[in-house]
C-alpha cells in the first residue's frame, strides 16, 4: 500500500491548486494563514502570568524573552482537522511560503501538530507542475535560523508597541500606537512636511525663442532656451536655496526686464554657434522584486501597495506569476529562455542580445534566495490569452512585460545640444547694456527602440521625461543662420519638495533600508488608518496629530525614530537569519541596553515631565503670537488671548499659515439663529451648528434652577438652519415620541445616531425615513417590531452605485450603515475613512477599501496557550 503524504499550505487556494499536480497519494490542507501569535488582550493571557509585571507583553523579558501564544479560536478547527488528517498520514510536508513568515508557520504547525512521522519542509517560488514536483522530490528540513529570525522580529515590535504606545496615551492622546517601522515612515512624512513649511519660494523669469531653421529642415523650426545674458549664466529654479536665496553670480529677470529683453531679441541676429551630437544606450531595467512592483503598479496603475500585495498574492496562488515578497532580481535559467523565446517571436530576433542577461540585487542583505517576480512556468502565457480581468490582468501585463524587457537588447538614440547666438542687441539690463545673449536647444531621438518596445518605465518626478521619449531637432551646422519667430517671456516660482507618495515613501524606505519589503504595504495602511497621514490625491500628508506623536518620540526615544538606528535593526535581524547573531543577544540588547547605552525598558521607565499641552502645541511663524493645538476633537488654533477656531479636516500642516489661521479665528462663530419662545416651558429656542451637526435648543434663563436641562434635537436631514421653524422645532425637541403601548411597556419613535427607529423594551427596529417619527402609527409599529431583523442591515437603500468591482465583477454600492457610511460589494464591507466622503469617493477609491478589507481579513478570537521553542536555540 502506498505511503500518504500530508502538505499543509496557509491557503485554500494554495491547497486545491497544489491538489491538482500532486496524485492521490497526497493529501492537501490548508492551515488558513497564521494558527497563533502574541495575546492582544489581557483576557488572553493565562491566570498564573497576571500578576507577572511582565504579562501584559505577552513576551516573559526575565526568561530569555520566551513568548506566550495564543491559538486563534477559529483555528481551533483547523488544527483539530489537520491532526485527524496527520493520523493516517506516513509523512507530513510543510509547505508555507519560503520566506521568514513562512517558515514560522511552518514552526508553528509543528509545534502544535506534534507530529510522530517524519517531518520534512517543502518549498517552490511558483505554483505549476514542474515546480511542485521538483518541491516533493527535494525537501529540506526546517530553517531554524529563519524562525528565530521572524521570531525576534515579532518580539521586537511587540516589546516596541506595547511599551511605547502606552506613553503616547498619557501625554498625547489615547488609543494611539507607535510601532518600530510604523513611527519613523510617519517621521519622513513629518520631516517633509516641516521641509515644505520652512521653504520660501523664489521668482525667476525666463525666455523661449521659436527659431526657423529653413524650408528645407525637418522639422523646420523647434524651441530654444534663454541660457546666457552677456557672461552670465540666466537663473533657473535650482539655482536658489530652499529659502529662496540664490547660490552664485548669475543673471535674474524679472517680468519687467524679462519683456523688455524680449521685445529686443525680436530684432536680433541668430546664428548656430556649436551643434554637440552624442550616442546614448540605455540599459534595460531589471525584473520585478516586492518593491519595484509596488513602486510601478502604484505610478502605472494608481495602485496602492497594499492593493498592488492583494492581487499579486491572488496571482501567485492561482499560478501565474511567482512568489511575489522577494528581494532578488535573479532569473532562473528556464525563466530566462522563456523570455527570451518569446521576445524574439514577438519583436524579431534583433531585440534580444546574443547573451542571456544576469542581474545582480542591489539590496543589502537581500532576503532568502528566491527568484524575482516574474510569469510563472516554463512558457509565459501572453496577457491577451490568459483570459484575466480587471486588477489582474492589469498587473500581470506589468509583469510580463517588464520580465520581457529585462532580456531584450539595449535602447540606442541620439542626443543633440545645440548653442545659438543672438547678437546686435544694445540691451540694457539694470546698469549694463547687454549685446548677446545664448540660447540652447536640445534634442533628443530613440534610433533603435530595443527593450523600450515592451516596457518603459515611469518616474516619481513629473519633471523628469520618460526613456523613450522624443525631441526632434533639424540637422544643424555651425555658422548657420536662423530667423527668430517669436521670442516669449515666461514667469516661474521655486517649489517645494514634494510629499511623499505611496511608491515614493517606498523607495525612501527601501533606500534607508528600513523595514521589509513585504511589510511596507501593512505599514502604510497601518499610518493612514491611525489617522497620522491622510491622502491628497497620491501625496501623503501627515496630521498635527503625526507632528505631536513624532516631538513626543524625538524628544523622549530618539534612537527609537533615528533612521540609521532603525536600518542596524534590520541588520540584526538579517544576521540572525543567516546564523551570524543570537535572538537572544538581539533582544536583550534592545530591550535592556548594552556598553552603557540604555535599552528600551529603561528610556520607558525615564519618560520626563512632559507637559502634553505643550507638546501637542506648535507655533504659526508671523507676529500674531497665534498657535496650533492638538485636541481632543481635533486641531484648532488660538490667539494670545484665548480665541479659539477649529482647523478644518484635511487642512495640510503648510498651508496653516498665519494668514489662514487669521482668517479662522476672524471668521463669526458658529451660526445661530434665535426661533422664538417654547409653548411648553416658556424657554427661548434657537438653532445652531455644532460638532455633530446643525441642531436646535433652549435657552436657560439665569434663574432656572441648577438641576434644569435644557431640551436638545438634531435637525432632519431635509431641514436647515435657515429654514427650521419654531413648529418644527418643537416638535424635535419633543423627541422621543410616545406611540402607546404593548404588554404594559411603551412604544417609542426618535432620532437616534443611526437614524430614525422605533423601541420597545430592548427591541428597536428602524424606520423609514425622519418624518415617520411624528406618523407612524401603534399598528404599523407593531408589524416592524414583528419582523426579523437583518444584521447588519439598513432600511434605506444605496446612497450611490459605483460600478463593478474589477476584482470580483460585483456591483459595488454606498450605503449608510450602524457606524457610518460605507462601501459594499455584497461579500465585503468597508467603512469610508474620515477623509473619504459619500459625494467624491470615486470608484477606484471605494474598489481600494474593497481590496485592503479583503487583503486585511476578518480579525480572529482567540484563545491561549503558552510555548517553548524546542528547536535549535541561537
Amino acid at each position: 500500500m502506498a505511503q500518504k503524504k500530508l502538505v499543509i499550505v496557509e491557503s485554500p487556494t494554495k491547497a486545491s491548486k497544489i491538489a491538482s499536480y500532486l496524485g492521490p497519494d497526497y493529501i492537501v490542507e490548508s492551515s488558513r494563514g497564521h494558527v497563533r501569535d502574541l495575546p492582544t488582550a489581557a483576557a488572553e493571557i493565562p491566570a498564573k502570568y497576571k500578576q507577572e509585571p511582565w504579562a501584559r507583553l505577552g513576551v516573559d523579558v526575565t526568561n530569555h524573552f520566551q513568548p506566550i501564544y495564543v491559538v486563534s479560536a477559529d483555528k481551533k478547527k483547523t488544527i483539530a482537522d489537520l491532526k485527524r488528517k496527520l493520523a493516517d498520514a506516513d509523512e507530513l510536508l510543510l509547505a508555507t511560503d519560503e520566506d521568514r513568515e513562512g517558515e514560522a508557520i511552518a514552526w508553528h504547525l509543528l509545534e502544535e501538530l506534534k507530529p510522530k512521522v517524519p517531518v520534512k519542509r517543502m518549498v517552490f517560488h511558483e505554483i505549476t507542475p514542474q515546480a511542485i514536483q521538483a518541491a516533493v522530490a527535494s525537501p529540506r528540513e526546517l530553517d531554524t535560523d529563519l524562525v528565530d529570525a521572524q521570531e525576534a522580529r515579532r518580539i521586537l515590535d511587540r516589546l516596541y508597541g506595547y511599551e511605547v504606545s502606552p506613553v503616547l496615551w498619557k501625554k498625547v492622546m489615547p488609543r494611539l500606537s507607535a510601532g518600530r517601522v510604523q513611527s519613523v515612515a510617519t517621521r519622513l512624512i513629518v520631516d517633509r512636511e516641516k521641509e515644505r513649511m520652512a521653504f520660501r519660494r523664489a521668482s525667476y523669469w525666463d525666455l523661449a525663442a521659436l527659431l526657423d531653421a529653413g524650408a528645407e529642415a525637418e522639422p523646420p523650426r523647434f524651441s530654444a532656451r534663454l541660457t546666457r545674458v552677456g557672461d552670465a549664466r540666466v537663473a533657473q529654479g535650482r539655482d536658489f536655496t530652499s529659502q529662496g536665496v540664490l547660490t552664485g553670480d548669475l543673471a535674474v529677470l524679472n517680468e519687467q526686464s524679462a519683456q523688455a529683453l524680449a521685445d529686443t531679441l525680436k530684432q536680433a541676429s541668430y546664428v548656430v554657434d556649436s551643434v554637440d551630437t552624442r550616442p546614448y544606450t540605455r540599459r534595460p531595467y531589471a525584473p520585478f522584486r516586492t518593491t519595484t512592483l509596488q513602486q510601478e503598479a502604484g505610478r502605472k496603475l494608481g495602485f496602492t501597495a497594499q492593493r498592488t500585495m492583494s492581487v499579486a498574492q491572488d496571482l501567485y496562488e492561482a499560478g501565474w506569476i511567482t512568489y511575489m515578497r522577494t528581494d532578488s532580481v535573479t532569473l532562473s535559467d528556464q525563466a530566462i529562455q522563456a523570455a527570451r523565446k518569446q521576445a524574439t517571436q514577438l519583436f524579431g530576433a534583433k531585440y534580444v542580445p546574443a547573451k542571456p542577461r544576469v542581474y545582480a540585487s542591489k539590496v543589502k542583505n537581500a532576503q532568502e534566495a528566491h527568484e524575482a517576480i516574474r510569469p510563472a512556468g516554463e512558457v509565459f502565457r501572453a496577457p491577451q490569452d490568459s483570459g484575466l480581468v480587471a486588477d489582474q490582468l492589469k498587473l500581470y501585463d506589468l509583469v510580463w512585460r517588464r520580465t520581457l524587457a529585462s532580456q531584450m537588447a539595449d535602447a540606442q538614440g541620439e542626443s543633440m545640444t545645440v548653442r545659438i547666438q543672438a547678437s546686435h542687441l544694445g540691451a540694457v539690463i539694470g546698469d549694463h547694456v547687454v549685446d548677446n545673449c545664448q540660447f540652447t536647444a536640445s534634442g533628443r531621438t530613440v534610433t533603435f527602440a530595443g527593450f523600450l518596445k515592451a516596457y518603459v518605465e515611469s518616474h516619481d518626478d513629473p519633471d523628469e521625461t520618460d526613456d523613450d521619449a522624443q525631441a526632434r531637432l533639424p540637422q544643424l551646422h555651425g555658422g548657420q543662420d536662423l530667423t527668430v519667430v517669436s521670442v516669449t517671456p515666461s514667469g516661474h516660482e521655486t517649489r517645494p519638495p514634494a510629499r511623499y507618495t505611496e511608491p515614493s515613501l517606498v523607495a525612501k524606505l527601501e533606500e534607508l533600508e528600513i523595514g521589509r519589503p513585504s511589510t511596507y504595504a501593512s505599514i502604510i495602511r497601518t499610518i493612514t488608518s491611525r489617522d497620522y497621514v491622510f491622502k491628497q490625491g497620491s501625496a501623503l500628508v501627515p496630521t498635527w496629530l503625526a507632528f505631536a506623536v513624532t516631538r513626543l518620540l524625538e524628544e523622549q526615544f530618539p534612537q527609537l525614530v533615528d533612521y540609521a538606528f532603525t536600518a542596524t535593526m534590520e541588520e540584526d535581524l538579517d544576521e540572525i537569519a543567516k546564523g551570524d547573531a543570537r535572538r537572544l543577544d538581539i533582544l536583550s540588547r534592545f530591550y535592556f541596553g548594552h556598553d552603557g547605552a540604555e535599552g528600551l525598558h529603561d528610556l520607558v521607565n525615564e519618560v520626563g515631565d512632559v507637559d502634553p499641552r505643550k507638546l501637542s502645541t506648535f507655533e504659526i511663524p508671523g507676529d500674531r503670537g497665534l498657535v496650533v493645538h492638538v485636541g481632543k476633537f481635533g486641531p484648532y488654533v488660538e490667539d494670545p488671548l484665548g480665541k479659539r477656531a477649529t482647523v478644518p479636516e484635511q487642512t495640510p500642516p503648510d498651508e496653516l499659515t498665519e494668514a489662514k489661521a487669521a482668517e479662522l479665528l476672524d471668521a463669526p462663530a458658529s451660526q445661530e439663529r434665535e426661533l422664538g419662545t417654547s409653548s411648553t416651558t416658556g424657554y427661548s429656542v434657537v438653532a445652531k451648528d455644532g460638532r455633530f451637526g446643525p441642531y436646535v435648543t433652549e435657552v436657560l434663563p439665569p434663574a432656572a434652577p441648577k438641576s434644569a436641562k435644557p431640551r436638545t434635537g438634531s435637525l432632519f436631514k431635509t431641514m436647515t438652519l435657515d429654514t427650521v421653524t419654531l413648529e418644527q422645532a418643537e416638535q424635535l425637541l419633543s423627541l422621543p415620541r410616545t406611540i402607546g403601548q404593548i404588554d404594559d411597556q411603551p412604544v417609542t419613535a426618535q432620532n437616534g445616531r443611526y437614524g430614525p427607529y422605533i423601541k420597545h423594551g430592548a427591541t428597536s427596529r428602524p424606520l423609514p425615513s425622519e418624518e415617520a417619527i411624528f406618523t407612524v402609527t401603534l399598528d404599523e409599529a407593531k408589524a416592524l417590531l414583528d419582523t426579523t431583523p437583518v444584521r447588519g442591515a439598513r432600511s434605506t437603500g444605496p446612497l450611490r452605485e459605483l460600478g463593478p468591482d474589477p476584482a470580483t465583477g460585483a456591483a459595488v454600492t454606498i450605503k449608510d450603515g450602524r457606524f457610518g457610511p460605507y462601501v459594499t460589494d455584497g461579500q465585503t464591507n468597508a467603512t469610508l475613512r474620515k477623509t473619504d466622503s459619500v459625494e467624491t469617493i470615486t470608484a477606484e477609491r471605494a474598489f481600494e477599501l474593497l481590496a485592503e478589507k479583503r487583503a486585511k481579513g476578518p480579525a480572529p478570537k482567540k484563545t491561549t496557550r503558552r510555548t517553548t521553542r524546542t528547536t535549535k536555540k541561537k
